[in-house]
């Protein structure tokens, strides 16, 4: 085991780019074995079953049926998918638009249920009993389509796991750290934790905290760096486990590292699934003061994690990426180093307009408070804060001179990039944002990736920025062959 009381330098804010000829980044980024929501037979069987089952609920031989009732139980599913459709753009839910069969399969679930309903009298018992089935089987459809959209799931036991709340990779109690004290461990725990909202009054759920195997070892902890991992809009604290799948690329990291690696912490920003804080304190709760007061409060008194700005991290995945610029920007003296993973210009719930008034109960001034442009410019010149930009392209912009590979090309990414739509803008964010940055002293880099908006992407920023950023925090790095 390294000593960790010898760290390296903070290196220069540019991290290596993936190649095949860089294992270190690149090494075991697979993803649990299990059947495939994003590609192969599943999808498409789950569509077709569900259509079939429809066409039986529907087909009836009586001239009212085809003359009144089913071109109504039509006019509720086009409505209802055009009012779904308003819905998502009105409240700024989505970065890629949606594909076009996700709103067909929204209408058709409507559209089963105003048949089973308005075909109910004088059906035959098992005609009734197919249209109910229909509305479950549509309403299941449209959940894989809106899946393969965001890549939120990537296999049934993924999505399993977690609607029955199963335990994490590597997931132990906080009773059985004491035992494993002194220990050397192949692999980090992921451990669930009650953190205190004394400080902020931001009602949470439960949260995680990964500690890699150098925390293990010796009579004590060693004071580790800390890095703060956010996810997106609709959230749980344990979507960069469950849903990005990064054990397998963090476990090789630590592996060549001699069991070295951050402690990372994943918060929880929302409160609830469906809350988009945007990280702000707000009519939707403090989740600044909570991210920022009761989260660093409890890692460094409870795993003896070191309280130095320079060695605490932030990284972010969509809204989490805009939480990171934010935290960064307004909180150098709690942290020196952020990634932001296709974040946005700022804390955004809609127009901006829409935004003062859901984020900030009409409050202009406090949307300043947040903005990280108006941020930078009123604090002046930063020290020591570096900063990574991953972000998405379309293909048309490949010329990039700091543009990635992509994200993956494996079956098990989302369909995001693949549906031939070009992301929503992003990447102009990120370039405003660092040039901003770079006008008052703060270190950063833009790179870019073909790909979509989806967990793989993340995932894979995840993985080919962590080196940069354990380096960041004071950790040695491996040698990348």
């Amino acid at each position: 085991m390294p000593d960790v009381s010898v760290l390296a330098a903070p290196p220069s804010p540019a991290p290596p780019r993936i190649s095949p000829a860089n294992p270190v980044l690149i090494q075991q980024h697979a993803f649990h074995p299990g059947i495939s929501l994003l590609h192969g037979w599943l999808p498409p069987t789950v569509e077709l079953l569900a259509a079939a089952v429809l066409l039986v609920a529907v087909a009836r031989r009586t001239r009212r049926w085809w003359l009144i009732r089913l071109p109504a139980c039509v006019a509720v599913g086009v409505a209802a998918a055009l009012a779904a459709a308003w819905y998502v753009a009105d409240e700024g839910l989505a970065s890629d638009p949606a594909p076009a069969r996700l709103w067909v399969w929204v209408g058709v679930t409507a559209a089963a249920a105003a048949a089973a309903l308005l075909g109910w009298p004088g059906a035959h018992w098992w005609r009734r009993g197919i249209a109910v089935i229909a509305i479950p089987s549509a309403l299941l459809s449209t959940g894989v389509v809106l899946n393969q959209w965001v890549g939120y799931y990537p296999t049934v036991q993924a999505a399993w796991g977690a609607v029955t709340a199963g335990p994490l990779p590597q997931q132990t109690d906080l009773s059985a750290l004491p035992a494993l004290r002194d220990t050397a461990l192949t692999d980090g725990k992921v451990v669930p934790v009650r953190i205190p909202d004394t400080g902020s009054g931001f009602a949470h759920r439960t949260e995680y905290v990964y500690l890699p195997p150098a925390w293990f070892a010796g009579p004590t902890p060693p004071a580790l760096p800390v890095v703060m991992m956010i996810g997106g809009e609709f959230n749980t604290p344990a979507d960069w486990i469950r849903s990005g799948q990064i054990m397998p690329a963090l476990n090789g990291f630590t592996k060549a590292n001699g069991g070295l690696a951050p402690i990372l912490v994943f918060v929880d920003a929302g409160g609830s699934f469906n809350n988009d804080t945007e990280c702000v304190n707000g009519p939707r709760g403090h989740a600044a003061a909570h991210l920022t007061e009761d989260v660093p409060a409890y890692v460094e008194a409870r795993f003896g994690a070191s309280a130095d700005p320079a060695r605490w991290a932030v990284v972010g995945w969509s809204m989490g990426g805009t939480c990171a610029v934010d935290l960064a920007v307004m909180h150098p003296d709690l942290l020196h180093t952020f990634v932001d993973i296709a974040g946005d210009l700022g804390p955004s719930s809609g127009t901006e307009e829409q935004t003062v008034s859901r984020l900030f109960g009409g409050d202009a001034a406090a949307w300043d408070a947040f903005d990280p442009l108006t941020v930078m410019a009123r604090h002046g010149p930063y020290n020591g804060v570096a900063g990574l930009f991953d972000d998405l392209v379309p293909a048309e912009r490949s010329d990039n001179a700091n543009r990635r590979s992509p994200a993956s090309d494996d079956d098990s990414a989302g369909l995001g990039g693949r549906d031939e739509v070009p992301d929503s803008g992003e990447v102009g964010a990120a370039d405003r944002l660092c040039d901003a940055g770079r006008a008052v002293g703060v270190d950063c880099t833009v790179y870019t990736t073909e790909g979509g908006h989806t967990w793989q992407f993340a995932a894979a920023a995840f993985a080919s920025s962590l080196p940069w950023v354990a380096g960041r925090v004071g950790l040695p790095v491996p040698a990348t062959g």
